[in-house]
Order: C-alpha cells, then structure tokens, then sequence
C-alpha cells in the first residue's frame, strides 16, 4: 500500500516542485540525482529494446515456427527474457524510489530482491543434462544465502517501522501523570 501512495505521489508531482526541490540540494546531491535520472533513462532504454526482442521473438515462434510445447529450450528462452525485462523493471523502480524518496543509497533489500530474481532466472535457463551437481548445489546456496539476507533486512525494517510508529503514538498521545496515592489515616 505505501509503494502505491509513493508512486502516486511521484507521478503527481510536477516540474516546478522538482527545480525548487533541485535547488535546495548541495552540488554532489544534484550530481547524485543527475546519476540516477541518467541510471533511469538507459534502464527505460534496455528494457525498451529487450521488450522488442522479446515480442519479436514470440511473435516467431507463434507465426514462423509454431510453438512446440515438448522443446523446452523454447520456453525457457522465452521466460529467461521475461525474466531479464523484470529484473530491469524492478531496478529501475528502485532507482525511482531512491529519486522520489531523495535517499541517498538503494536499500540493500532491493538489491538483494533483484539477485533473486537474477538467480531464479539462472535457474530456468539451466539444462538438466549440462549442469554438474557443484554448480547446482552453489546456485542452491547462493538462494538460501540471499533468502536468509532478505529475510533479516526486512525484519530489521519492520523492527524499525514499528519503533517509529511507537515513538510516534508516544510523542501523539503522552501518558498521564500518575500521582502518589495518600494513605487517608
């Protein structure tokens, strides 16, 4: 729900708020923001382009070679490249948030979501019969490794969201004043 309010604010903003907003930054924060809006604009492009491949790609197997659903390196071609357009997409949201938000570094949960995502798509594109056990068992560790890292940081950010909606109640609602009771003797 909040990535839904952020990214309605985002678009919601227009160009006059963002000069005002780019004049209070210091240089190296412009220089940081100029990075990430050119970071943005060549994703936009890859992920433009691999789209392109990608349609043309389908677009030929469905007209020229008829979809043959036993070979499997068809489909796995196929949802590799799917896989590459996401991965684009979700690195270049996260750019978006860091641009929008005006943080400083990419939060290393996105990073981390984003090898995942990079790791399941090594995972559909292996062939059974080319893969030795090893490389299996260090693509098998590589996941759980980084499924143990995402699990931690997002426990750590909701650790840290429920002590600032904490602090936030505290500070909103301060607890009465308990006076000493009297003994009436």
């Amino acid at each position: 729900m909040e990535d839904l309010s952020m990214k309605r604010s985002w678009q919601s903003r227009d160009w006059s708020h963002f000069i005002k907003l780019f004049r209070g930054l210091t240089f190296y924060e412009r220089f940081e923001q100029a990075i990430i809006l050119t970071l943005i604009a060549l994703i936009m492009l890859v992920t433009a382009i691999a789209t392109i491949h990608l349609i043309g790609a389908v677009w030929h197997l469905v007209v020229d070679v008829g979809i043959d659903p036993i070979n499997q390196t068809i489909f796995q071609a196929i949802f590799g490249a799917i896989f590459t357009v996401i991965i684009a997409l979700e690195f270049k949201h996260s750019l978006l948030v860091v641009l929008a938000q005006h943080e400083n570094v990419i939060r290393v949960r996105t990073i981390v979501l984003i090898a995942l995502l990079a790791i399941a798509r090594k995972f559909i594109l292996l062939d059974m019969h080319d893969v030795t056990a090893m490389e299996l068992f260090a693509l098998s560790a590589a996941v759980l490794a980084l499924g143990v890292v995402y699990w931690l940081v997002r426990e750590q950010d909701a650790r840290v969201a429920r002590d600032a909606r904490e602090q936030a109640h505290l500070e909103d609602n301060p607890a009465p004043r308990c006076e000493p009771e009297r003994s009436s003797s």
